[in-house]
């Protein structure tokens, strides 16, 4: 009995070094292949350190400072966010940013839906979806500036057209009551064909099956848009109403060339206030404290969109 059990023994565990032989002679395979990944991503890691994990730790470390460029940091704690609460110009830019991504947004989704469906159903036509995203390919800087120059009061070609059929300009940019709305279409004019090429993406993940089962039920085109489009497309909408809403949130460009936040402030949107106290008056612990603030509500305002809109559920599941 004792030579049979040494024999079994004996048979287990040649199977055993077996496969701790074959292990090992694959483990410097595996540890090379590893190397050889982080040589690869090293670059783009690094990058990602230098270029966004250490300025945002740097900023949110001057937050809680009061910090003139010319001095060093001296740390004063919630002090910028005591006066945050009581700056009455943040929280009127913050009003005037929230009136542009409501405007930019609406307009903005709206648009890129309607777009992407006359693509996706009407025509096939490369060339009319390069047109169509050829606006998003221009600098910011060049859109704004080229808008200006066509919504000038005098000179502008929109502004002839206007005084042509109705007697009298408009000052798209230099009242209150425009200089908002018209910084809106200038952006949603901007941006709208990419949203729009990732809407017409998503739409071409919809099986043509459920579309022609409603055509038999005899829906119409603005039911199954409705009922069907709608609803199947509610994970990439959900996407580019996120993307959307941190863009428009983050608006800089169109401002500084087109109002400089004026007139009277009426175009002051956060970012620009950020850029005027920390480049302007160079107090950067101040405007990192509302950049940080910035930060905070693009994060719970990101967190509610996914919620509500269900972000990860779609009616094809």
């Amino acid at each position: 009995m004792a030579i049979t059990a040494a024999r079994r023994t004996t048979a287990g565990a040649v199977p055993r070094a077996r496969r701790r032989g074959a292990i090992n002679a694959h483990a410097p395979a595996h540890r090379h292949d590893a190397r050889l990944a982080w040589v690869l991503i090293a670059p783009a890691l690094i990058g990602f350190v230098v270029f966004a994990v250490y300025p945002t730790l740097r900023g949110i470390y001057l937050s809680f400072t009061d910090f003139k460029v010319l001095s060093p940091p001296t740390w004063t704690g919630l002090e910028n966010f005591q006066r945050l609460l009581g700056d009455q110009v943040f929280w009127s830019s913050l009003g005037v940013t929230v009136y542009f991504v409501v405007l930019s947004v609406v307009i903005g989704m709206s648009l890129s839906v309607v777009t992407a469906v006359v693509l996706h159903r009407l025509t096939s036509s490369t060339v009319i979806r390069g047109i169509i995203i050829l606006p998003f390919l221009i600098s910011g800087v060049v859109a704004a500036t080229t808008w200006s120059w066509m919504l000038d009061s005098q000179l502008g070609i929109v502004n002839q057209l206007i005084e042509q059929l109705t007697g009298e300009p408009i000052l798209f940019l230099g009242s209150r009551a425009w200089a908002i709305p018209s910084i809106a279409l200038i952006s949603v004019w901007k941006s709208m064909g990419y949203t729009a090429i990732i809407v017409f993406a998503g739409l071409q993940t919809i099986p043509p099956s459920i579309y022609e089962a409603g055509r038999i039920d005899g829906a119409s085109e603005l039911q199954m848009f409705r009922r069907l489009t709608l609803p199947l497309l509610r994970p990439v909408l959900a996407m580019v109403l996120v993307l959307t809403v941190i863009g428009a949130f983050q608006v800089f460009d169109i401002v500084a060339v087109t109002t400089k936040g004026g007139p009277a402030n009426a175009s002051n949107v956060l970012q620009m206030y950020i850029y005027d106290k920390a480049f302007g008056q160079f107090d950067f612990g101040y405007g990192a404290t509302m950049s940080l603030a910035l930060f905070a509500m693009l994060i719970v305002i990101t967190f509610l969109q996914m919620r509500l809109m269900r972000a990860s559920e779609s009616d094809t599941n």
